[in-house]
C-alpha cells in the first residue's frame, strides 16, 4: 500500500527525532520477520531504553543526511528497512537484536546490514562483532566477580574482629588491636627458656675454661751435696 506524502513527512520528523537522541543506530533487513517477531523484539529493546522504526531507505537516507550528514550508500540499505536506536547502552540493545538473529539464522528472517557507532559507518561484518559484544550488565557482572576475592577477605576480617572484642571485651576495633600489641610486646620480652641441649654445652664449655686456666705442678729436683 501507498504511504501518503503526509504521511512521509510524520516518519521523516519521527526518524530525525530519535536519530538525534541516538548513542548509536543499526540497520536490519526485515522482511521475513512477523508480526509478533517485531512485537517481541520491541519488547526487549524498551527495557534498555531502546527501539526499532520501521521505514523505507528513502527516508532513512534524507534523515541520515539531516542530522549526521552522512551520505548512505542505496546498495548497501535493503528497501524495507529496520532502523534500531538507542539512547543510552550502546552495545546492551544490539545484543538484544543480535539472540533473535542468532536464533533466526536459518530461515535468515533479520541480518545486520549497516550500523553507525561513534560517527563511523560501520559494514555488515563489523556491525557483527559489536554485536558479538558483552554487554554493560555482563561487564558490570565481570568486574563485581573480580572484585568478590578482596571483599570476602574483607568480611572475613570484620567476623574475626566482631568476635575478639566480644571475647577480649572491648568496645573498638582500635581497643582490640592496642591489646594485640601489647600481647605481641609481652612475648618479645620474654626470656627464652634454655633448652636441656643448650645448658649441656655451657657446662662443657665451662669445664674446658676450667682446665686450661689450672696450672701445672712443677716436678722437685734433689740437689747432690757437694762433698
Amino acid at each position: 500500500m501507498a504511504v501518503s506524502k503526509s504521511k512521509k513527512v510524520e516518519i521523516l520528523a519521527e526518524l530525525e527525532k530519535e536519530l538525534k537522541l541516538a548513542s548509536s543506530v543499526a540497520f536490519t533487513s526485515n522482511t521475513k520477520l512477523t508480526v509478533l517477531d517485531i512485537t517481541n523484539i520491541r519488547r526487549e529493546l524498551i527495557k534498555v531504553d531502546a527501539k526499532l522504526m520501521l521505514a523505507k531507505k528513502t527516508l532513512v537516507k534524507i534523515a541520515f543526511k539531516n542530522v549526521y550528514n552522512v551520505e548512505l550508500n542505496d546498495e548497501v540499505l535493503p528497501w524495507q528497512v529496520a532502523v534500531l536506536i538507542s539512547k543510552w547502552d550502546k552495545i546492551a540493545w544490539i545484543s538484544i537484536v543480535n539472540k533473535y538473529a542468532n536464533e533466526f539464522r536459518k530461515e535468515e528472517k533479520i541480518k545486520f546490514v549497516w550500523a553507525y557507532f561513534d560517527g563511523q559507518v560501520l559494514d555488515a561484518a563489523a556491525t557483527g562483532k559489536i554485536a558479538n559484544l558483552p554487554s554493560r550488565e555482563v561487564l558490570l557482572a565481570k568486574l563485581l566477580g573480580s572484585m568478590m576475592s578482596p571483599l570476602s577477605a574483607l568480611a572475613r576480617f570484620f567476623d574475626w574482629a566482631k568476635n575478639e572484642l566480644e571475647a577480649k571485651n572491648v568496645a573498638k576495633v582500635w581497643d582490640l588491636v592496642s591489646f594485640v600489641e601489647k600481647k605481641e610486646e609481652t612475648k618479645t620480652e620474654e626470656a627464652p627458656v634454655e633448652t636441656k641441649e643448650e645448658a649441656k654445652e655451657e657446662v662443657v664449655e665451662a669445664k674446658e675454661e676450667i682446665k686450661t686456666e689450672e696450672v701445672p705442678a712443677t716436678e722437685e729436683t734433689t740437689e747432690t751435696p757437694a762433698e
